[in-house]
C-alpha cells in the first residue's frame, strides 16, 4: 500500500498539470481580443471640451489645403467651404453632423471569420503596424533592408500568436522596384500568410486597382468580398499640418468605392509637423482626423472608417523621434479618449521602440505605450510588437517577445474583478480556521490558475538554482528557436494551390511557392 500511494499521488499530479497545460476555451481565457479597456483617463472631462473645441475652431478658421479636385468636389456638396486661398473650411455643424452620422460600430474580418474584430466603444485590439525598411537581426547586430519574404514571415509568425490579433503590414519589400508590383506583392504576402485581419497602404492611385483584383480572387468573387473585406487601407490621407495628401485621398476614395476599410492615419510629430506640447498635437490629429470623417462620409455615407489619430513624439534636443517616451504614451492615452468622447472605432500607435535590437530598453518602451493605450480604450494598438529603431527595423524575434508584453498589458486592461466570488471571504475563514493556514491547492486556488492568470511564454521565473539547472536558457535564443520552428513548416494560412497558382499566371509574383 505505501508503494502504491506515492505513484498514484504522482499520477494525479500529472494529470492534473497537463489538464492546466491544455488550450482554455476562448471564452475561459482569462485574456482575449476585445477586452474592455477605457479605465484609464489622462484628461479630464473639461479637458476632453476644450480639445474638442479647439478642433472645432482649427476646422472652421484654418482649415485644410490641397484636396486634390475629386475631393474638393466631395466636400463642398457635403457643405464644406473653399477659400479663396484654396483652404476647405468646415463649419462647426457639418463636423457635428458627420460625428452623429458616422459609423460607429464596424467590423474588421478576417479570412477566417474566427478572426474577425469588432471595433466600438472601448474594445482593444493589438497588432503591428508600419513601414519599416530593414529587418532586424539580433543574431550578429546587423540592419538589413526588408524584403517580401520577410513580410511573409512576418505574417505567418503573426498567424501564430495568441495576442496579435491583426496584422497591418509591419515592412516595406525594398527588393520589388516597381511601385505597383510591390503592393499587390505585400497584400499576397500578408494574405497568403495569416487568416487574421490584414491593412497595407498604397503610394498611388494606380496601385488599387491590381490589388483589388486580386483580393476578389482570394475571396471567391467581387460580391464576396464586399460581404466580407479582410483587408484594410492605411491611408496616410494628411501631410501634418493641415494639409491633405493629394494622392492619398485619391487612393482613399478608389478603397472606400471598392468596399475597403479605411484607417485615417494622422501621424504628425510633435514639435515638427505638430505642435510640441501634448494637448496641441491632439487637437492638431483630432481636427485633421475629423476632416477625414468627413471626406470619408461624403464619398460613402457610414463608410467604415477608423478614427487613427497617430501622432508621435520627437527628443527635443536633437530632433530624434522619441516613439518609445513617456510623452508618447500619453499622446496615444490621450487619443484614445478622444476616440471615447466621439464614440468613433479609433486607432492609435503603441508599442513601438526607439532601441536598435530587442534589449531592456525595447522592454520598458514596448510595455508603457502598450499599457497605456489598453487602459485608455483604444480599439486598434498599432505597432504593438516588433517595431525598432523609431519605426525604421522591425524584427521577427521581437515580435514573438512581444505577444508575451502585449499578454501582460492585457490582463491589466482586464482589471480587477469584485464579487463575493472574487473577495472569497468564506474562503478566507475556512483556510484561517480550519484548514492549514494556506491557499495553495485549494480548489479555488486551482480552479483559478488559468482562468484568472496570465503565464508568459517566454519569461522566466524560475529561480537562480532552477535556472542554473536548465542551461540558463536565453530568451533571445528563445524566441530565434521559435522562429525557426515556425518557419520551418508549411504556412498554416496558405492559399489553395489551385487559388495560388491562378493569382501566380495573372500577377508578377515575387514570392516563392512554398514547396518551391
Amino acid at each position: 500500500m505505501n508503494d502504491l500511494a506515492p505513484k498514484a499521488r504522482s499520477g494525479g499530479r500529472a494529470a492534473r498539470r497537463a489538464a492546466r497545460a491544455a488550450p482554455l476555451a476562448d471564452h475561459l481565457r482569462p485574456i482575449r481580443a476585445g477586452m474592455e479597456g477605457g479605465t484609464y483617463n489622462p484628461l479630464t472631462t473639461i479637458q476632453v471640451e476644450q480639445i474638442h473645441t479647439a478642433a472645432l475652431d482649427a476646422l472652421e478658421n484654418i482649415g485644410l489645403a490641397d484636396a486634390p479636385q475629386s475631393g474638393i468636389d466631395y466636400l463642398v456638396n457635403a457643405g464644406a467651404i473653399l477659400g479663396d486661398d484654396g483652404r476647405i473650411r468646415f463649419p462647426r455643424a457639418l463636423v457635428e453632423d458627420t460625428i452623429a452620422r458616422a459609423n460607429r460600430s464596424i467590423v474588421l474580418h478576417g479570412r477566417d471569420p474566427a478572426h474577425d474584430l469588432e471595433l466600438s466603444g472601448s474594445r482593444v485590439h493589438y497588432g503591428t503596424a508600419g513601414a519599416a525598411v530593414h529587418l532586424v537581426e539580433p543574431d550578429g547586430r546587423n540592419y538589413r533592408e526588408s524584403t517580401v519574404q520577410d513580410l511573409h514571415d512576418a505574417a505567418r509568425i503573426a498567424d501564430q500568436l495568441n495576442n496579435i490579433h491583426f496584422l497591418q503590414r509591419p515592412m516595406i519589400c525594398r527588393d520589388i522596384p516597381n511601385t505597383i508590383e510591390m503592393e499587390y506583392n505585400s497584400v499576397f504576402a500578408c494574405v497568403s500568410g495569416t487568416t487574421k485581419h490584414v491593412g497595407t497602404s498604397y503610394s498611388e492611385p494606380n496601385c488599387v486597382g491590381p490589388a483589388i483584383e486580386m483580393l476578389h480572387m482570394i475571396a471567391g468573387g467581387e460580391d464576396k468580398w464586399r460581404e466580407r473585406p479582410f483587408v484594410s487601407n492605411s491611408n496616410c490621407f494628411v501631410v501634418p499640418p493641415m494639409k491633405f495628401a493629394t494622392e492619398s485621398c485619391e487612393v482613399m476614395e478608389l478603397c472606400i468605392k471598392a468596399g475597403m476599410p479605411v484607417l485615417l492615419l494622422s501621424a504628425g510629430m510633435a514639435g515638427a509637423t505638430a505642435p510640441s506640447t501634448i494637448a496641441g498635437a491632439i487637437v492638431q490629429a483630432t481636427a485633421e482626423c475629423l476632416a477625414g470623417l468627413v471626406y470619408v462620409n461624403a464619398v460613402k455615407p457610414g463608410a467604415p472608417a477608423i478614427f487613427g489619430t497617430w501622432p508621435f513624439g520627437l527628443d527635443l534636443r536633437t530632433g530624434a523621434m522619441s516613439i518609445g517616451s513617456g510623452e508618447q504614451a500619453l499622446l496615444t492615452a490621450g487619443c484614445g479618449q478622444m476616440h471615447r468622447f466621439y464614440d468613433l472605432p479609433g486607432g492609435a500607435a503603441g508599442g513601438a521602440s526607439d532601441s536598435k535590437l530587442p534589449d531592456m530598453q525595447a522592454g520598458w518602451e514596448q510595455m508603457c505605450s502598450n499599457l497605456t493605450a489598453g487602459l485608455s480604450g483604444v480599439n486598434m494598438v498599432y505597432e504593438a510588437a516588433g517595431m525598432h529603431a523609431s519605426l525604421l527595423g522591425f524584427c521577427l524575434e521581437s515580435l514573438i517577445m512581444g505577444d508575451d508584453i502585449i499578454g501582460q498589458a492585457m490582463r491589466c486592461v482586464r482589471g480587477i474583478e469584485v464579487s463575493d466570488e472574487t473577495m472569497a471571504l468564506d474562503q478566507i475563514a475556512d483556510v484561517c480556521m480550519n484548514g492549514p493556514g494556506h491557499y495553495l491547492g485549494t480548489d479555488q486556488t486551482l480552479s483559478r490558475m488559468q482562468s484568472d492568470y496570465v503565464y508568459p511564454s517566454f519569461g522566466s521565473r524560475t529561480s537562480p538554482k532552477e535556472w542554473v539547472e536548465l542551461g540558463k536558457p536565453d530568451l533571445l535564443a528563445q524566441a530565434t528557436a521559435r522562429k525557426d520552428e515556425i518557419l520551418a513548416g508549411k504556412p498554416q494560412a496558405a492559399l489553395d494551390p489551385a487559388l495560388d497558382a491562378a493569382i501566380r499566371a495573372q500577377f508578377e509574383i515575387h514570392l516563392p511557392a512554398w514547396n518551391s
